[in-house]
């Protein structure tokens, strides 16, 4: 039995069937979420706390601890007890804003086993329920296009859905999106990904991407370099409106 599901469920006004509706699951998968204690798949977990006005964690506590990778445990405590999280991607759609579909693609990569995979892809997915919170962080985004006009996976219509996910992201009031247009000279953008977060305390912390594992650091020094870094690659993006013009656009071209 899942207590806090059943609790939140009641608070609701949710049944088995209303929440089935919604989700679009047989009603008998819900019913089990509760009596059984079964744990919905990534993108369900998302939607249920959504309905239930709850967080993903505050539901299934034990999730995102047991699939995310040891490295990345302490990253994934800073993201969400982040209050603002300013995030530059060269070549990837930032996590929080990936598909499903686009997850597992990117993670298809590595030498994983399936059941791998579904952890990954899994973890991946419930660190968005943080966007879905009542008093969520301010996301801000700053993606290449390139990361948009690369296909992932073999099926064109992955990058489809993924254009069109970002586009419906950036209609939330706390996701801020914008694309540095392919026609841009080289930039410092070019140098590599990077994220910093801002705590409740004002306390920052950055995290880069590496090929083995990511950098986080408090450096004060580095998170200055950072944040100038950051100011020029704004400068060189579009703005929040013609940037999601653009990634509808880019998203038509994916047939």
């Amino acid at each position: 039995m899942n207590h806090a599901v059943k609790v939140a469920m009641l608070d609701a006004g949710e049944t088995a069937e209303s929440l089935a509706a919604q989700v679009g699951v047989d009603p008998k998968t819900a019913a089990r979420w509760v009596s059984h204690g079964r744990i919905p798949r990534a993108r369900h977990r998302v939607r249920v706390a959504s309905i239930l006005g709850r967080d993903v964690l505050d539901l299934w506590p034990d999730v995102l601890k047991r699939r995310e990778p040891a490295w990345f445990r302490r990253w994934a405590d800073i993201e969400r007890e982040a209050v603002e999280l300013r995030w530059f991607e060269l070549a990837w759609v930032p996590g929080l804003l990936q598909t499903e579909a686009y997850a597992r693609a990117t993670l298809a990569m590595e030498a994983l086993s399936p059941e791998q995979i579904d952890e990954l892809t899994a973890a991946r997915m419930a660190r968005q329920a943080i966007l879905q919170r009542s008093r969520p962080p301010h996301l801000i985004t700053v993606v290449d296009e390139t990361a948009l006009r690369r296909r992932a996976g073999r099926d064109p219509a992955i990058m489809r859905e993924q254009c069109e996910h970002i586009a419906a992201c950036a209609d939330l009031p706390s996701v801020q999106v914008h694309v540095v247009p392919l026609d841009t000279p080289m930039y410092l953008g070019m140098g590599g990904p990077f994220i910093m977060a801002e705590l409740p305390d004002g306390a920052r912390v950055a995290h880069e991407d590496g090929q083995v594992r990511a950098h986080i650091t408090e450096d004060a020094a580095e998170i200055a370099t950072l944040e100038s870094r950051w100011a020029r690659i704004v400068g060189e993006a579009l703005p929040r409106v013609l940037s999601l013009k653009l990634i509808r656009e880019v998203a038509a071209t994916w047939t």
